[in-house]
C-alpha cells in the first residue's frame, strides 16, 4: 500500500474568508502575509496548528489564519496557550501578542511561560504604543513619548523585550522587522523547529499613533541594523564598522579595515553563548549603536510540557492507572445533608 501523499499548502490555504481589518499601512499586514507564506512552505498540518492571542490590534491574528485559534483575554494568552500545550502536546501552539498585551498586563504570564520553557512560539509585535485603545504609551515606549496618556511626554524607562526574555530564561530569542519578509521567514522557520519557548520580537509600525518609530532601522538597514550571524564578527555599515569590547568590557563601535581594527578583534556572535553575552548584545540601545537583528540566543533544554507528561507516565508505570471515583472518595471526605456536614 502506497504511503499517503503529503498535502502541500499554499499561502492561500492559510487565508480565511474574514476581511483583514487593520489600519492602512499597518505593519500587521506584512507580518500576517509572511507567517502565512512561511508556514505553508513548512508543510504544517492546519488541524495541528493553533494561534492564541490576547487583546490588541495584533490579537485579531487568529481570525485571519485558517487554522485553529483562540482570541482570549487581555494578557492571558501565554497562560491559556500553556494549558493547551499541556493537554495536547502534539499541537503547534503560537502566541500572538503586542508590547502592551504581553509585557504590561500579561507580563507575569509571559515571564512564567518563558521560564518554564513551555513549547510555545511567541510572536511579539512591538510598535511602542497601545494601538487598539487609541494611543497610550506602552511598556516599550521611549522616554519622552507624547501620547494620549502622556501629553507632556512619558517619563518611564522602556522595557527591552529581548532582555526580558533572557532574564526569564527563554531558550530561543530573536528580533526581526515587519517589512523584512526574508529575514522574518528564516526566524519563523527556526522558531517552528525549536523545542521549547521561543520569543520573536517584531519591530512593527503603527501608522496612526506612532508612525515611523522604526523607520531609521528599516530604511537605513546597513547603518542602523546589526546583523546577528552565528560564528561571525559583529559587523555593520557594509563591513566598515564593528563592535568590540573595550579594556573595561564595554561595547564600543570601531572602524574596520585599513583605517581601523582587524575583524579578528571584534566580538563574534554566538547563538549558544552565555546569557551574559546575550544580555550584553541586547543592551545595545544607545542611539549611536545599530539595532541587533536576527537570532540572539538559542539553546536546548527539557521542556515543561515534555517533563509534565513524563512525570505522569512515570507515576502510571509505578502505581497503575487510577480511577477518578476512587480519588474522589479516598482520604478525608464529607457528606453534606440537610442536617449539616458529616465526616
Amino acid at each position: 500500500m502506497d504511503a499517503p501523499k503529503l498535502v502541500k499548502l499554499t499561502k492561500k490555504d492559510l487565508e480565511t474568508d474574514q476581511d483583514v481589518r487593520w489600519c492602512p499601512g499597518c505593519g500587521d499586514y506584512a507580518i500576517l502575509a509572511t507567517v502565512q507564506r512561511t508556514l505553508a512552505t513548512l508543510g504544517i498540518k492546519r488541524e495541528n496548528t493553533v494561534f492564541v492571542s490576547g487583546i490588541g490590534c495584533s490579537s485579531r491574528f487568529p481570525y485571519y489564519m485558517n487554522t485553529f485559534g483562540f482570541h482570549t483575554i487581555h494578557g492571558r494568552a501565554p497562560a491559556i496557550a500553556t494549558g493547551l500545550k499541556l493537554a495536547r502536546p502534539e499541537l503547534d501552539v503560537w502566541v500572538i501578542t503586542g508590547d502592551g498585551d504581553g509585557l504590561s498586563i500579561g507580563g507575569n504570564h509571559m515571564l512564567h511561560a518563558l521560564r518554564r520553557n513551555v513549547g510555545l512560539k511567541v510572536i511579539l509585535f512591538n510598535n511602542q504604543i497601545y494601538g487598539l485603545t487609541k494611543g497610550q504609551y506602552s511598556p516599550t515606549s521611549k522616554v519622552g513619548t507624547r501620547a494620549a496618556s502622556t501629553p507632556s511626554g512619558s517619563i518611564d524607562h522602556p522595557l527591552n523585550p529581548l532582555q526580558f526574555a533572557i532574564g526569564a530564561g527563554a531558550t530561543f530569542i530573536a528580533r526581526a522587522t515587519d517589512t523584512d519578509a526574508k529575514g522574518l521567514a528564516a526566524i519563523l522557520e527556526r522558531a517552528y523547529k525549536h523545542q521549547g519557548s521561543a520569543l520573536i520580537e517584531i519591530l512593527q509600525n503603527c501608522p496612526v499613533f506612532n508612525d515611523g518609530v522604526w523607520d531609521t532601522v528599516k530604511d537605513d538597514a546597513a547603518n542602523h541594523q546589526l546583523p546577528l550571524v552565528d560564528g561571525k564578527p559583529l559587523l555593520f555599515a557594509g563591513g566598515t564598522k564593528g563592535i568590540r569590547l573595550s579594556s573595561d568590557l564595554v561595547p564600543e563601535i570601531v572602524n574596520v579595515g585599513a583605517d581601523g581594527v582587524a575583524p579578528e578583534a571584534l566580538l563574534v556572535h554566538r547563538e549558544r553563548g552565555s546569557s551574559a553575552y546575550a544580555h550584553l548584545i541586547s543592551s545595545l540601545t544607545h542611539p549611536d549603536f545599530p539595532v541587533p537583528v536576527g537570532v540572539l540566543h538559542s539553546h536546548e533544554k527539557a521542556t515543561f510540557d515534555s517533563m509534565a507528561h513524563q512525570q505522569v507516565a512515570d507515576a502510571v508505570a509505578k502505581q497503575g492507572k487510577g480511577a477518578l471515583s476512587k480519588l474522589m472518595l479516598q482520604g478525608m471526605t464529607w457528606e453534606v445533608g440537610v442536617d449539616g456536614i458529616r465526616a
